[in-house]
């Protein structure tokens, strides 16, 4: 795709932005997490690695070079595993105390399905070499 690159840096920047809105809320302690803020839980700012990933990742979406592709793939599958456990631990009901899960958590997780397709399909020009025929 041509603007697959530039788009990429668009979902990394709306995934930064879902980064601090609310991505759980705990009824019982009455308190909501975002990605940069546990809130009154031990769950720390779990938004963190993706956020780190993800600015390597857009270093690599804008330098156009085959080795900067393919390691812009390996920074966008840690972040979409590093967002799909996030999802689940997130989700998951400790002692019969289930929190509501709102609209960011499932953002951000479909956020990152978006970057990694869009570093599957990188605008590399190709060219061929002098001594190569055409089939």
């Amino acid at each position: 795709m041509k603007y697959s690159q530039y788009i990429g840096v668009a979902l990394i920047l709306a995934f930064v932005i879902v980064a601090f809105m609310p991505w759980i809320y705990i009824p019982s302690i009455q308190s909501s997490v975002k990605g940069m803020d546990p809130g009154k839980t031990t769950f720390g700012k779990v938004a963190l690695f993706s956020l780190m990933c993800l600015s390597c990742s857009t270093v690599f979406f804008l330098i156009p070079r085959v080795w900067a592709k393919r390691t812009n793939l390996f920074f966008t599958a840690m972040n979409l595993a590093w967002s799909f456990k996030n999802l689940i631990v997130l989700s998951v009901c400790p002692q019969g105390d289930c929190p509501q899960r709102l609209s960011a958590l499932y953002i951000q997780f479909g956020l990152s399905i978006a970057i990694l397709i869009m570093a599957f399909l990188p605008d590399l020009p190709v060219t061929r070499k002098s001594g190569q025929k055409k089939h």
